[in-house]
């Protein structure tokens, strides 16, 4: 944890004159059309009333460069999250475990921070402030869920400084992961907390029945209050592991209006594209094994049902790629570490585990076991892992988002455009991941497999054929072998259409006959040629159902003329 003399008391709020309290005020009113007025605390003309100029919603930069989020600085914001998780988990480890019951997910439980510390609170430097957690007793079910326990979970947000990432996107959330590459941290707005509370029911009956899906794995949601302001954050599962270089990344909508990165987002080291864009640059899609595309679009399919049945849309699919091929050629012959750090790892967090599918051949075993990446390629053949999951579902289908689909929908094709009703929102989503973004790879059979499926079917009709010659030239050789190339090795107990049979059946008449004659007690008998027939092919070959050929040689010399 960050000491004090390297976080400013940016949670301390200003108590000074009128004047002061006028500027905060002002800064924080917004006017007729929604939008901020980037005026400082410290009134206008200052350095740091520029500085505010780039707030996008409620993140800014303050005059000393660190980023704020509602006025508070993000190094005070990360401590304070520190410390309220800490005190929280620590409390309710001391709780009996039992079941979650439906009153459990509407208790907040609040915890003052004062900075001289307190009976239940250590001190700090982070100003004072208030810790609430949400719905605590079904979140600690959550977690234990996905096989998280406390004292890791624990460890992996609070033992180390949290780490901010520099893309916050479009809406000015802030982002922390934690140093174990496993959870990450995001602000929400007040809408989006609020909408989570009444979800947590039907997220936990779903939960319940589905463990493996590509939803956002939540497993906290708190709320730190600090000058008047109510900062949300939500903790989740690490879609794409810092430890993985991600050489394209996209937020996949399947709309097409306006569905295409700016060109500030461009100049970004790893911009993030959008449906236009992966359209351009991978009109092939992302080439999937059949058994994991499959399993892909089965997941799909099933997450935007539950969030239609929750009147959920404008969510979007992360994809993260990671080039194999390419990170080997950037590193030449130097070897690249992409394993992740060695530690607690949540159940179900990683794709390959969302998709209910095994890691294949077509990725890398030294990567694809341990950072959970979808095994694909490319149209050039290259080979991938693909990281991807379902962000941004805590958007209904209410009122604003109605007038925002009627408005768009005069000026530009409905159909088109990203706001829409959920049932039409999920078809359309799942279309296009399923048709444009993933494709199944065609199935073409090895050729030693081809060899033997050609080889085996008229290999039969080839030994019987040969059979069949074989015992009708037996006889007609006149001593010779039996012994044939090609031979079958059993014999059916039916009576081939041979002169064998002929031969055998005259030499058995002739044989009664001549006994017959020579011996005067016993009348002369009729021979009747089916019985001889029978007789004669039973005395050669017997009366086994199926019998082999090196019990009849000795037999086949006897019928020999």
């Amino acid at each position: 944890m960050a000491t004090a003399a390297e976080e400013p008391p940016g949670l301390q709020g200003h108590t000074g004159n009128l004047q002061s309290q006028f500027w905060r005020r002002l800064s924080s009113f917004r006017d007729s059309t929604g939008t901020r007025k980037n005026v400082s605390a410290e009134g206008p003309g200052t350095s740091s009333s520029q500085a505010m100029k780039k707030t996008i919603g409620h993140r800014g930069i303050d005059h000393t460069g660190e980023t704020t989020y509602k006025k508070t600085t993000s190094s005070a914001l990360k401590g304070a999250i520190q410390l309220g998780i800490t005190h929280t988990v620590g409390s309710l480890s001391q709780k009996p475990e039992r079941d979650v019951l439906l009153q459990d997910f509407e208790v907040v439980e609040s915890i003052f921070f004062p900075c001289e510390g307190s009976n239940l609170t250590p001190a700090h430097h982070y100003g004072d402030f208030r810790f609430k957690t949400y719905a605590p007793i079904a979140f600690r079910y959550f977690r234990e869920m996905f096989g998280i326990r406390p004292d890791d979970y624990m460890y992996s947000l609070c033992n180390e400084t949290l780490i901010e990432l520099s893309n916050s996107g479009a809406s000015g959330s802030l982002f922390y992961v934690s140093r174990d590459d496993e959870f990450i941290i995001k602000t929400v707005q007040h809408k989006e907390a609020e909408f989570l509370q009444k979800l947590l029911p039907g997220y936990f009956m779903n939960l319940n029945q589905n463990k493996r899906t590509l939803l956002p794995k939540f497993y906290g949601l708190y709320c730190v209050q600090a000058g008047g302001k109510n900062i949300r954050i939500v903790v989740m599962n690490n879609l794409l592991p810092i430890s993985v270089q991600m050489h394209l990344k996209y937020d996949l909508k399947g709309s097409t209006y306006k569905r295409r990165a700016s060109a500030k987002e461009r100049d970004k080291k790893v911009p993030t594209f959008k449906d236009l864009d992966f359209i351009q640059d991978m009109p092939d899609g992302l080439l999937l094994e059949a058994d994991k595309y499959s399993a892909l679009c089965k997941t799909i399919q099933r997450d935007c049902l539950l969030l239609q049945s929750f009147k959920i849309m404008d969510y979007s699919l992360l994809v993260g790629v990671h080039n194999l091929d390419q990170a080997r050629e950037e590193a030449g012959a130097m070897a690249v570490d992409q394993r992740r750090p060695q530690g607690q790892k949540s159940l179900y967090s990683t794709a390959i585990e969302a998709i209910q599918a095994e890691a294949g051949s077509m990725g890398s075993m030294d990567t694809e076991d341990r950072t959970g990446g979808i095994p694909a390629r490319n149209a050039k053949g290259q080979r991938l892992l693909v990281y991807i999951g379902i962000i941004d579902i805590l958007q209904s289908y209410r009122l604003v988002k109605k007038l925002e689909h009627s408005w768009k929908a005069l000026v530009h094709d409905g159909d088109t455009v990203s706001v829409h009703r959920p049932s039409f929102y999920a078809e359309r989503f799942q279309k296009f991941m399923c048709n444009t973004v993933f494709k199944r790879v065609s199935q073409k059979p090895s050729p030693t497999k081809k060899r033997r499926a050609v080889g085996h079917g008229p290999l039969r009709k080839t030994t019987a054929l040969q059979h069949q010659f074989s015992s009708e030239s037996k006889t007609e050789s006149e001593g010779d072998s039996v012994m044939q190339s090609g031979r079958p090795d059993l014999l059916p107990n039916t009576l081939p259409p041979s002169k064998t049979v002929d031969k055998a059946a005259e030499t058995t008449a002739s044989t009664s006959t001549e006994n017959s004659a020579s011996t005067s007690q016993t009348p002369p008998q009729s021979v009747d040629p089916h019985r001889a027939q029978h007789g004669a092919f039973e005395e050669s070959f017997g009366s086994e159902d199926v019998i082999s050929l090196s019990d009849i040689v000795p037999q086949a010399g006897k019928c020999s003329v």
